[in-house]
């Protein structure tokens, strides 16, 4: 994953060849983007909401949508962070009650790096920073490649947000 401009990045398979390219929306009300495959059809819509300064929200749609009926997940920061690592967790739209997430996303700030998590502890995602705006990241099989990059554009913006650039 490379950053292209503000809020805008891009996606490629290990021979370069390209998966994805994520649009930001900079005229908004809320932090948008929206994730395109290789063909500029839309795959999700993800879409910040501000709940309080220190519990950050993402919800995540279906294609180009931001309907309550689209929701697909969404990823909030853990309540509890520590100073070296960001931690991430992610509801599932059937998940109504969100008394444990679906997924989890442990990252080390400082490492650059994070790993993705099911609920049973199950890794299914690396990642580690090559240089300053770009990812490698390792999607292990038979796992959605879109969820993973969303996922790692919400960790991004978090990230971002911790630098003081947002």
């Amino acid at each position: 994953m490379t950053v292209l401009s503000e809020g805008n990045f891009g996606v490629t398979d290990s021979e370069g060849k390209a998966m994805f390219t994520v649009r930001g929306k900079l005229f908004s009300t809320r932090d948008r983007r929206v994730l395109l495959d290789a063909y500029g059809k839309p795959l999700v819509c993800l879409q910040q909401k501000i709940i309080t300064a220190a519990h950050r929200r993402w919800d995540i749609f279906k294609g180009d949508s931001a309907g309550h009926k689209d929701l697909l997940f969404s990823v909030r920061k853990t309540s509890i962070t520590q100073f070296f690592g960001t931690g991430l967790e992610s509801f599932m739209a059937r998940n109504t009650t969100e008394r444990s997430c679906d997924y989890e996303v442990k990252g080390s700030y400082f490492q650059k790096s994070c790993t993705i998590y099911t609920r049973n502890i199950t890794v299914i995602a690396q990642s580690i920073v090559v240089e300053k705006d770009s990812f490698e990241v390792t999607v292990y099989p038979n796992v959605d490649h879109a969820f993973i990059i969303a996922l790692m554009i919400v960790l991004d913006e978090i990230n971002v947000d911790r630098n003081g650039k947002d």
